[in-house]
């Protein structure tokens, strides 16, 4: 956790955004000489491939075998047989 006046959090703003959003610290900011806000980092992002990347641990046993192989291997089929969500 590191301790920054409000006069250097001004100066070298950009520079403790980073050290917050990419080293993960914590910052308290004091002014006369007492604490006015504590900066802590946001939660994790994740993209889709790591937030679907353990979607087949929660399916049965053969489903989740089946899903690794055809993801893997595609289904084979071709962009034509998508079906138009938009036609009536």
């Amino acid at each position: 956790m590191l301790q920054i006046t409000a006069t250097e959090l001004a100066r070298k703003f950009k520079q403790m955004m980073n050290l917050v959003e990419f080293q993960g610290e914590e910052l308290i900011i004091v002014r006369n000489n007492h604490q006015v806000a504590k900066i802590i980092p946001g939660p994790a992002t994740m993209t889709a491939l790591e937030a679907m990347s353990d979607l087949y641990r929660t399916l049965p046993e053969d489903a989740g075998a089946a899903w690794v192989s055809d993801s893997r291997e595609g289904t084979g089929g071709s962009l034509a047989e998508v079906r138009d969500p938009w036609v009536s």
